[in-house]
């Protein structure tokens, strides 16, 4: 597993870290995921999780209250409170907490059953897991989804984020995406930012959580520390 760190730029810290999959020998998560099928898309489901919670045991500071972000393949999960049990026990195991964990279930994924999947969202909520709405603006369905499944976060798109500094059609959408989302208390994190502008603009427009490649690339089983990133806080 690899690690990207999530900034908060209105708090000055290190927000929690998402946790991506890799090849042995560091290739991107594609390639990996090309050879999931539908026999073994349980097991993979259940190995990434117990390894990154496993990891982050190990790796994070005694005290952190940083999140661990977690994708998972909705389509796999059976029956969400038995499926969550590997999960759980990775977390008793390595003394971390569990309210510490934020679930990804991504729209690139096409949704086959919504109730299904409604389910696993309210039985994560009741756990006390943060569910978080990837890869918001592409895929399958967008504000249907927002609507349907009620996350407690989404993560904007990076084909929004791309170049929004110097497109005031993306600068609409983001602001129309950000006031949607206040009205129903969800809170808004930027994806795939590479560039400080893109960074200041998206904050101007009321966005503080941040990832992508001008805060830090994933790192194989490293976590980085605000030392090693831009500074967090950006000059008035």
């Amino acid at each position: 597993m690899a690690f990207q760190p999530i900034v908060d730029l209105s708090a000055n810290s290190i927000w929690g870290y998402e946790a991506l999959v890799r090849g042995r020998d560091g290739s991107g998560a594609a390639g990996v995921l090309a050879a999931v099928s539908d026999e073994n898309r349980y097991r993979f489901d259940q190995a990434c999780r117990v390894t990154a919670i496993e990891l982050a045991g190990a790796g994070l500071p005694s005290g952190s209250t940083s999140k661990l972000s977690i994708n998972f393949m909705p389509n796999a999960v059976y029956e969400p409170t038995a499926c969550i049990r590997a999960s759980l026990a990775a977390a008793a195991k390595a003394k971390f907490d569990p309210g510490r964990l934020m679930f990804e279930f991504t729209e690139n994924e096409r949704i086959e059953d919504t109730a299904h999947v409604g389910n696993i969202i309210d039985t994560y909520r009741r756990i006390g897991f943060t569910t978080a709405l990837d890869d918001f603006g592409a895929g399958y369905a967008g504000l249907g989804l927002l609507a349907r499944f009620h996350p407690d976060l989404i993560k904007i798109d990076m084909d929004l984020i791309r170049g929004v500094h110097s497109s005031p059609a993306r600068q609409a959408i983001i602001r129309g995406i950000v006031e949607i989302t206040r009205a129903l208390g969800i809170t808004v994190l930027a994806e795939g930012v590479e560039e400080r502008a893109e960074v200041a603009t998206l904050h101007d427009a009321g966005i503080n959580l941040f990832q992508g490649y001008y805060f830090a690339r994933p790192e194989l089983e490293h976590f980085h520390s605000a030392a090693e990133l831009p500074p967090l806080r950006l000059a008035a």
